[in-house]
């Protein structure tokens, strides 16, 4: 797994165990048609939100195409660890935080608002659209946000995402990624 654009393209990146699967990196292929995506809808990447964060990939390739500042949310400890130890491989620790807690309990520990929220739970979680939606559906999230959702290529995403309307799915092999946006 490495950052494949922007001042740290080529960089290798870390990844946590994958202890029965909790973690699912998000891979090169994916990471650059999300970029992709996104920038046809030109986002902005000044505050950026990466939750179900794993190794920070998603909130590092934000950060190496320009992001001003990334919070990172993850509750597995052992994969905070690699966050912090990615954004000091990639010289990117000064401009991120990691949040070492489950999403439902980040709210108190986040700023916002953010203008790309980042969320890549596992597929199994059924609870995952709830909590993000509740976390970011307050003072969290800028009016002109994005929010990009990974998920099972094989569920149907929901045409609304803490009142932002669905733009646009992508699919790549087992994963899908919905991008919802007021444009």
């Amino acid at each position: 797994m490495r950052v494949i654009a922007g001042t740290a393209r080529g960089r290798r990146l870390k990844s946590p165990g994958l202890r029965s699967g909790a973690i699912r990196p998000t891979s090169d292929l994916m990471r650059g048609a999300i970029f992709d995506s996104l920038a046809s809808l030109g986002v902005d990447l000044s505050q950026v939100l990466d939750l179900y964060a794993g190794s920070g990939a998603l909130g590092i390739e934000a950060l190496s195409r320009g992001a001003g500042h990334c919070d990172f949310v993850e509750r597995d400890r052992a994969a905070c660890a690699v966050i912090k130890e990615n954004l000091e491989l990639t010289g990117f620790a000064s401009i991120a935080k990691v949040h070492c807690v489950p999403v439902a309990g980040a709210e108190s520990r986040l700023q916002g608002p953010y203008t790309l929220v980042l969320a890549d739970p596992p597929y199994a979680d059924e609870g995952a659209r709830e909590a993000i939606e509740s976390l970011v559906a307050g003072r969290l999230l800028h009016p002109e946000a994005i929010i990009v959702l990974e998920h099972s290529a094989r569920s149907e995403p929901a045409g609304e995402l803490a009142t932002l309307p669905l733009e646009r799915v992508r699919r790549h092999g087992d994963s899908a990624v919905s991008i919802y946006a007021r444009r």
